[in-house]
């Protein structure tokens, strides 16, 4: 049995899909206010001065925090529905393919958050590693159940999930610096490879 393990954002897709989903979610006007006020943050982060944690809470905390579970599902399914086609590589969806014929286990690994995620593995047969939005007494909080599905993060979870040694082969598929720590307990790597 072989799995393959495959970043999200800028691996499968074009584009990230956290941006385009709080975009979809908050309205351009929203977004573009948010994207001010947390600038300042932004390049923090950018800077390495902010961890990856800490930023994505920021985030979720300005866009999300206090919105209703059941509206936010909502979104999340129209979002799933009408965006995250739009945004597949074709040479990935190839990929995910060949192994699918293969059949090989996949495993989508992202720090983008599993509900937007969700339908869409569901949809393809992929299983889903993300991060994880804490809902307490039906609205979102601002928090992440767990840390951010990001780095060492991602192997971290893996782990927690899948016994490798069950695996003769391990394929890993990513784009960023958050998935160097993926790719490296993997047979065959690739980074970038979409492009």
């Amino acid at each position: 049995m072989k799995i393959a393990f495959f970043d999200f954002d800028g691996t499968i897709t074009k584009e990230d899909s956290t941006i385009k989903f709080i975009r979809f979610f908050s309205g351009d006007l929203k977004y573009l206010i948010g994207i001010i006020v947390l600038s300042p943050l932004l390049i923090l982060y950018k800077l390495n001065i902010l961890s990856n944690n800490y930023i994505k809470k920021i985030i979720i905390t300005y866009f999300f925090k206090g919105i209703s579970e059941v509206y936010f599902k909502n979104q999340v399914k129209l979002f799933s529905s009408s965006i995250i086609n739009r945004l597949i590589r074709k040479k990935a969806l190839d990929r995910l393919d060949w192994h699918k014929n293969q059949g090989h286990k996949i495993v989508v690994v992202s720090a983008s958050i599993n509900l937007w995620l969700q339908d869409w593995c569901d949809f393809n047969n992929f299983a889903l590693i993300a991060s994880e939005l804490e809902i307490i007494n039906g609205r979102i909080t601002g928090n992440l159940l767990s840390n951010n599905c990001h780095g060492p993060e991602k192997v971290k979870r893996i782990l927690d999930k899948y016994n490798l040694s069950d695996y003769t082969y391990i394929y890993a598929y990513g784009n960023s610096r958050g998935d160097y720590e993926m790719l490296d307990i993997a047979n065959e790597k690739y980074y970038k490879p979409f492009r």
